[in-house]
């Protein structure tokens, strides 16, 4: 299979291994209505192709991906449109073979909760990560209520959830369950590292470990998806929204 002709989004395939590289330097790989449905283009094309074993998500160098764009929150906060990444997670969780979050830049608010859904994820020491929806006034959306104690402690994952705060990667050593903590320019190395052990093994075999492994994330999102759907009516519709989104962003 060869690239995607829609930038931003590119996809390669070699030896079993896909790789999704999200690109946007303009937006900061934002997430909107333009780049969202490549995103899960991009995942189903790879998922679909029986060549690939295994798929690295990647971003830019420095920002895997920054959340949801202005627009698309000035959006919710109107009521002019719905959300278009909620679903995003649950296009990564359906992939019938092993992903990989390759996260070495920032990752935030959307962006944080599109890698926490991968089976594996490697972030960067230098880089920040946080869950950003509080900060504009509204609550946290994408599964992230409960998806991110996976990787953290609840104790830990909720002080994120509250306070909005980004945290450095090297902040999470010895306190995580990411699979690799790693000077930002090592991480998509390590990714590809581990996705190549990954592609020799047949993919009947991979397909059948993916869907067992991955039960307990996708009977979360489904279960955390309805309650922050009830929870996004009511804060939504906040007095607040509208001026914290044009202070914050």
């Amino acid at each position: 299979m060869g690239e995607l002709t829609a930038a931003p989004v590119r996809t390669t395939v070699e030896d079993g291994i896909g790789i999704l590289s999200f690109e946007d330097a303009a937006s900061r790989n934002a997430l909107d209505g333009r780049t969202v449905p490549r995103i899960e283009s991009a995942l189903q094309e790879l998922g679909a192709d029986n060549a690939v074993k295994v798929i690295v998500l990647e971003g830019l160098p420095d920002v895997f991906c920054s959340g949801g764009s202005r627009d698309m929150l000035r959006g919710l906060a109107k009521g002019t449109h719905g959300p278009v990444d909620l679903l995003l997670p649950k296009r990564v969780l359906d992939v019938p073979v092993p992903v990989i979050a390759a996260m070495a830049g920032h990752a935030v608010g959307g962006g944080f909760a599109l890698g926490l859904c991968a089976d594996m994820v490697l972030i960067g020491r230098e880089s920040r990560y946080g869950l950003s929806f509080m900060n504009f006034g509204f609550t946290p959306g994408m599964g992230t209520t409960r998806m991110l104690e996976h990787v953290l402690s609840p104790a830990l994952a909720h002080e994120l959830l509250y306070t909005g705060r980004n945290v450095r990667g090297a902040d999470f050593e010895g306190r995580s369950g990411f699979n690799a903590i790693l000077p930002r320019e090592e991480v998509s190395r390590r990714a590809r590292e581990i996705a190549g052990r990954i592609a020799d093994k047949p993919r009947g075999a991979l397909e059948v470990l993916k869907r067992t492994l991955s039960l307990p994330k996708r009977q979360c999102f489904e279960a955390t998806y309805t309650v922050e759907t009830l929870m996004h009516q009511v804060t939504l519709q906040g007095a607040d929204v509208e001026r914290l989104i044009e202070e914050e962003y």
